[in-house]
């Protein structure tokens, strides 16, 4: 895994063997930055990154010139792991790692956000939820997106603050505002 794109593009991210993270793959988050290069200014983002995973998706805001990322991670692991290629990297100052439970999060931020992105595990109890709890809890400045990214069996197409959707193979990316 890399990042592509930003002052960082083509440094590698490697998470140590049973990582127990599910990655964006280079294809889809190449699609995804394709869309948000058209649409965003990454110069002073403020970038809420849900369910931190490796940290791909902050560490691509990060190098693309985001102003903060705020990075969420349950797993105690995944948080140091990701604390640390912050670290390595050059970009502490910017990737701010949040070691807590994503649900227990949301209530007490108090923060608002340009952009949040989640990508919370695919077999999730109560992934269809998740829409509601980010749009509900007042984190995002008027007119800006939450993109959730999920499994094709999954469709958001009905929910009202839906606008758009995109497919790079088996991931699917739901835009919401």
């Amino acid at each position: 895994m890399r990042i592509i794109g930003g002052k960082l593009k083509g440094r590698s991210i490697t998470p140590p063997e049973n990582y127990k993270a599910r990655p964006t793959t280079d294809f889809a988050k190449e699609g995804l930055f394709n869309i948000l290069d058209n649409e965003y200014e990454f110069e002073d983002l403020q970038v809420l990154d849900l369910f931190g995973g490796t940290g791909s998706i902050s560490f691509e805001f990060a190098s693309r010139g985001a102003a903060a990322v705020h990075c969420i991670e349950m797993n105690a692991d995944n948080a140091r792991f990701i604390k640390n290629q912050a670290r390595s990297l050059g970009l502490s100052e910017i990737v701010t790692v949040v070691h807590h439970n994503v649900f227990d999060f949301l209530p007490l931020c108090k923060k608002r956000f340009d952009l949040i992105f989640a990508d919370p595990p695919y077999a999730l109890e109560g992934l269809a939820e998740i829409p509601d709890k980010i749009m509900n809890a007042g984190l995002l400045h008027p007119d800006c997106y939450f993109i959730l990214e999920h499994p094709a069996d999954y469709s958001f197409t009905e929910h009202p603050r839906f606008f758009k959707e995109r497919k790079y193979g088996n991931v699917h990316f739901s835009f919401f505002r």
